[in-house]
Formats: C-alpha cells, structure tokens, sequence
C-alpha cells in the first residue's frame, strides 16, 4: 500500500513537474503580447503629441514667399460734381472754384489722375518668378511687390492668360528669394484642412484656414477646375495661394459667391493641376499655347444616346465642322468623340480640358461612333489661340443698333464704351455691362451691385451688349431656372452673384 501510495505520490510530482514549463511559458507570451501593445499604444500617444498644435508653423514656414501686390494705372480725371446747384444759386460761383481747383484751373480741363489696386501673389522659384490673377495686374502701368520682409520690387510682366485668370511676373532680385512649389491639386479631397494666405482689403498679410469643400468646380470659363473652399478670401486675396497641410500651392485664389462682396465661406481657389501648365509655357513663350481640334459639339443627353442607339450618354456630339484640323482630318457633323488620345470623353467641358492641355502640333488618335459604328481617326492638333484670334476679326453689325442703355433686372445697365472704360478706369479691352443706374428696392441692390460695377458674363457666357444679356435671361427661363448667375467686376475683382428671374 506504501508502494502504491509512493508511485501515485511520484506520478502527482512528475505531473507537476512536466506543466510547470507549459504554465511559464503561456505566461511569458502573454507578458510580452501585453508589452508589444504597450509600445504601439505609447507610439500612437507620442504621434499625436507630436503633431502640432496650432498651424503657426507651417504659416512661418511658406509666409516669407507670399507677396502683396501694388499696381498703379493712369485713368482720364474726373470733370468733377455736376448739377450740385442749379444755375443761378448763388453758391454756383463757389462750386465752379471748387472745381476749377481740382482740375488744375488751368483751362485745359480735369488732368489725368493715378489709379491704384491691390492684390496678392506668390513666389514660385528663388530667382524672382511671381504668380498672381491676371485681373489683380491687367492694365497696370506699374506693379510694386511687396515681401514679408517689407521690401519692395518692381516687377514686370512675362505673360499673361486670361482664360484661367492666370499671370506671371518677373523680380530682380540681388539674392536668392523665399520660394514655394505647386502640389497635386488631384490629391486634395474633399474635407482636407487647406491655408489661404494674402493681402485682403488691404490690410497686410494674413492668413485664413478651413477645409476643401468641394472640387472640380465650373464657374464661367472653359478650362476652369476651380477648388472651392470656406478658408475666408476677400478683396485683396486674389491671386494668393491656397495651401495643403504639406506647404503644397494647390490653388491660387481666384473669385468669391457673396450677395454683399464679402466672405460668407465660399470661395474658388484655381486648381493648382491647371496653374502649372499655364505657367510653363508663360515662362517659356510669354503666351499659352493650347491645343485645338476644330469642332464645335454638345453633351450626349439620355435622349440622344437613345436615338442614336449609344449604350450611354457619354462623349461630346460634334454640331460643326468648321474649317480646321479635325476637317482636314474627316470628323464629321453627327460623330461621336468616345475618346481622344486614348482618354474616355465623359462630356463636352472634359474634352475641351483634354484638348486644351495637349500640345500643339501633336498627332492625337480620336474615337468616334459614326452610324453605329467606331471609328478612329488621326487628327494633328492646331493651335486654340490662333484660331480664337481668327474669328474675333468677324464683326457684330447689330452692336451699333444697341440701345445706350435698358432696365433689366432692377439694374439699369449701358454697353462699355471708350467715355466709360476712362470714367471707371478700367482696361481698353473689357467687354460688358455697366451698372449705370439701380433700383434701391430690387434683389440686385440688396445683393450688393451697385453703379459703376461692370456685368461681363451671364448664364456662364460672355455679355457685350444688352441683346446678349437678354438671350441669357431668355434661355434661364426656357431652361426652367428660377434665377441668372452674373459675373460681376468691381475694381477689377470678380465675383458671382444670382439674380432672380421674373415670370
């Protein structure tokens, strides 16, 4: 029994014995699985700690290449204040000084006098390249540069392009300047924290923070991406930059949707994707050199697709083939571009970007469904500038039929001519509408117009004339909308404003 008992007693031992090991290794494991989640969760704690509080960093970091932007433009002198009295008031005399005084009183009438505006801009290379609106510098006589430091430079300019809004301008500099580089404005997505930085109403640099609330955003041109977002941009930002957490341009600060001309959180910064292609060749030929097909077309709607048994209502319809590359090389009236350069055509406004950002001169292959069929076709771009430069040379007879001026929309609005470019002082060659006369109790006058603005687009379309502004009023309404976006200019800085249509 003794035995029997020993050998159960030496089994329990050994039992023991042999889980022992087990028991300390499980333990062992489990510590160190503890232990590594231990460092990841420190790691993750020191991460955060490690990200800065505030944005003042990075704003020490890219302020010394944003600049202020001073331009200074000689306009006709005013004549001075007209039927202040009436003839024979005895204050007539007193006001006929007053304005003799200010003309010079030399008989020779009111002198010239100096215009000045103000803007932003934004260093992109250490040898004195500045990019900044082209609306901030047009008709300058004289452009001033203004550095974080206080410096000042004159600047002159390289080149400019309208149709994005766009310039560049060239410093000299004794040393190398502060610069930034352009970001992929394709990378930035909806909700990503974005810094504007400028010079806004005039008061000095400053710097505004917010986020990117929407991309791919067509206001008015053909080769817009704009970025919109609610950092705050006011009068004096345009032509700033728009700035992703890594220091990146992604945008340059363009334009505002505002009912009073201030910031209610909705501005457009000019994708900086877009920026950069026109800077190129701005500094390489001080002019864009776009890429031009030759078609006029249309969006493919649901109903078209159906008729014309397309799978989708994708491409761009071409409506006219007018002389050009794509004659030359057999696009017809009625084909269907799916493709161009091996890129599927979603819509019209995609295939104008596309062509427009190729080169000239290449040789592009462009798909085509014609009578049910595909097809694809060799076409050698031309160049978009020559051809917009041939048919502005054909005339508009009805403009000389145009009434001086019309009451529409609350506004009273005369063509632009030579006597009003002078008056508001503004470029030789701007085309619109000016805001002569308002209705103090209209949507226009609670939305901020006033006289002396100037309406250059309706409906997202250039207006030269009151007929064309009444067409656009006439097809919102066809189009069954409920009110007109305008395009309007107030000492050269654009903003949109929507105007309600009557039934």
């Amino acid at each position: 029994m003794q035995t029997g008992a020993n050998l159960r007693r030496r089994r329990d031992v050994q039992v023991k014995v042999q889980a022992k090991p087990v028991s300390e290794g499980f333990t062992f494991k489990a510590m160190m699985l503890t232990a590594l989640a231990f460092v990841l969760v420190l790691v993750q704690a020191l991460a955060a700690f490690a990200k800065p509080e505030s944005l003042a960093p990075l704003a020490e970091k890219i302020s010394p290449s944003v600049v202020n932007i001073t331009t200074s433009t000689v306009v006709e002198g005013r004549t001075g204040p007209r039927g202040i009295v009436p003839e024979g008031s005895p204050f007539e005399d007193f006001f006929r000084e007053f304005q003799d005084r200010n003309n010079g009183g030399d008989g020779e009438g009111p002198r010239p006098r100096r215009s000045s505006a103000l803007g932003s801009g934004f260093v992109i290379s250490e040898d004195g390249y500045v990019v900044t609106n082209n609306h901030v510098i047009e008709g300058a006589d004289e452009i001033t540069i203004e550095f974080f430091s206080g410096s000042e430079l004159k600047a002159e300019v390289i080149g400019t392009d309208p149709n994005t809004d766009i310039a560049l301008l060239k410093v000299e500099a004794t040393e190398p300047l502060p610069f930034v580089s352009f970001g992929d404005s394709d990378a930035a997505r909806v909700g990503d924290w974005v810094i504007a930085m400028g010079n806004p109403l005039g008061q000095g640099f400053s710097v505004s923070a917010g986020i990117v609330s929407a991309r791919n955003r067509a206001l008015s041109g053909t080769y817009d991406d704009y970025i919109q977002t609610d950092a705050a941009i006011n009068r004096g930002n345009s032509g700033g930059p728009l700035f992703n957490m890594d220091g990146g341009v992604i945008g340059v600060n363009t334009a505002i949707l505002s009912p009073n001309g201030g910031s209610i959180g909705i501005g457009f910064s000019m994708a900086s994707n877009v920026v950069t292609r026109v800077v190129d060749q701005l500094k390489e030929f001080g002019e864009t050199r776009r890429g031009w097909l030759g078609v006029r077309i249309q969006d493919v709607t649901d109903d078209v697709a159906d008729a014309m048994g397309l799978a989708k209502a994708t491409g761009a319809l071409i409506t006219d083939v007018p002389d050009g590359p794509a004659k030359e090389a057999g696009l017809m009236t009625g084909d269907v571009i799916m493709s161009f350069d091996g890129v599927e055509v979603a819509d019209t406004r995609a295939l104008v970007r596309q062509v427009g950002n190729s080169p000239v001169g290449a040789a592009v292959r462009v798909t085509v469904m014609r009578e049910g069929k595909s097809q694809t076709i060799k076409v050698v771009l031309g160049r978009r500038e020559d051809a917009n430069g041939t048919s502005a040379e054909t005339g508009d007879p009805e403009v000389e039929a145009e009434p001086e001026a019309k009451d529409l929309l609350g506004l009273t609005l005369t063509p632009l001519n030579d006597a009003i470019r002078k008056e508001l002082g503004i470029a030789g060659d701007m085309t619109g509408l000016a805001v002569t006369g308002i209705d103090e109790t209209s949507e226009a006058f609670e939305k901020g117009l006033r006289t002396g603005d100037v309406i250059t687009e309706a409906g997202q379309q250039k207006v030269a004339n009151i007929a064309d502004l009444e067409k656009r009023v006439a097809a919102a309404k066809e189009a069954g909308r409920k009110s007109l976006l305008l395009l309007v200019r107030r000492a050269g800085d654009p903003r949109f404003v929507a105007l309600s249509l009557g039934r």
